[in-house]
């Protein structure tokens, strides 16, 4: 069993979710409320997780929607706050992690009105009021995407339609309990999309232009691992070592990016809003070659040779950074993934929308290069 402390404490391994009831003792959960989805908990997933809870009072909210709402998160809230709740277990995908982390606040820091939530905001100013009062976290992923069981961070469509980021250190869930077992029955369509996440995550944060070598050690690690495992965890949902090793990649590009993503985010973050029926993971996907060959102009990205780095971690060779777009297209394809926006039912009315929640967006002003409108229409219309 590998014990990894950075960022927060991961029990990482097949069978690691034997150790719940520990870790729930560990950190002071005596009441928690398990915050996860219907699909989990019709894969049997959720119940794996109240098998290792015996003994334990648990409450239950299975109603995470695939884009977490402040509806959902409110309500959540209320759960907590009129069963007497202590803490928090997250069972899921992004979704329900983000969610959890909603009602992290929540439940401590409102009193679960809907409207109130955007208050905490990262772009309202409202990270600084987040404080220690939240509900302690344990997060339990059973996707190999979005990596939020190590993150400070939540995405959250909160009422008035905008898709919010929320970040604060103590957003960051005490334990993060990384069992590739619980994946191994993930469909292969979302298998691919939450894998093109990690990708997404660990491409961006490598290209973003803050000083932070650690972060770009591991996202380059992550993405070497995730590249080259991908297909064979879409193709064969019961190899092991592929679904270990996507479950690490999609951990290490959440580990990374608190040094800053970019304008897949931004987009991907703004499109969702305008329509939570997409999938974070297919949109970063679809955004991924456009911008990545943006990006390629910026002077950090040639004084690093970041375009080439990339390209030799993903096995393309060490001086084939021109060919990454290509090559991302292609790894799509291979996929079962949609051949762009077009595809996905984006049309070219909705780019004003997009880009104004892009422009609004926390990823925004961590791209290497600062998109302007225009541009970002160009780089909507080159992911059609």
């Amino acid at each position: 069993m590998s014990v990894i402390n950075y960022i927060t404490t991961i029990q990482f391994d097949f069978g690691a979710i034997s150790l719940l009831k520990s870790e729930c003792q560990r950190v002071g959960i005596t009441k928690p409320l398990i915050v996860t989805d219907a699909g989990v908990k019709a894969a049997g997933i959720l119940q794996k997780a109240l098998d290792q809870l015996g003994g334990i009072v648990v409450e239950v909210f299975d109603q995470t929607p695939s884009n977490p709402t402040e509806a959902a998160v409110m309500a959540a809230g209320k759960q907590y706050q009129t069963r007497g709740c202590d803490g928090l277990i997250a069972v899921g995908g992004g979704s329900a992690i983000d969610c959890a982390k909603g009602v992290a606040i929540a439940a401590t820091h409102t009193t679960c009105e809907l409207g109130q939530l955007k208050t905490y905001a990262t772009i309202e100013g409202g990270s600084g009021l987040i404080t220690e009062k939240v509900a302690p976290l344990i997060a339990i992923p059973t996707t190999s995407g979005t990596g939020s069981e190590v993150a400070r961070g939540a995405i959250i469509i909160v009422a008035d339609g905008r898709k919010l980021g929320f970040h604060s250190w103590f957003l960051v869930p005490k334990t993060a309990i990384c069992d590739p077992e619980l994946t191994l029955g993930l469909p292969a369509k979302l298998t691919a999309a939450t894998g093109m996440d990690a990708v997404a995550h660990c491409m961006e944060t490598f290209m973003a232009p803050s000083f932070n070598p650690p972060a770009d050690g591991i996202a380059l690690d992550g993405l070497a691992r995730a590249w080259a495992h991908i297909e064979r965890a879409t193709q064969n949902g019961s190899d092991r070592e592929a679904r270990r090793q996507m479950m690490s990649a999609s951990m290490q590009g959440a580990m990374a990016f608190q040094k800053g993503l970019g304008c897949v985010h931004s987009l991907s973050h703004s499109l969702g809003g305008v329509n939570p029926m997409l999938h974070h993971g297919t949109l970063n996907a679809m955004f991924l070659p456009a911008i990545v060959a943006f990006n390629a102009q910026a002077e950090s990205i040639k004084t690093e040779d970041r375009m080439n780095r990339m390209a030799y971690a993903m096995g393309l060779g060490q001086s084939s950074g021109a060919d990454i777009p290509a090559a991302i297209k292609g790894m799509n394809a291979r996929l079962g993934l949609p051949t762009g926006l077009a595809a996905m039912g984006v049309t070219s009315g909705q780019f004003d929308s997009i880009i104004a929640g892009a422009e609004a967006d926390h990823c925004h002003k961590t791209n290497p290069v600062i998109a302007s409108s225009h541009q970002y229409a160009e780089l909507l219309t080159l992911s059609m």
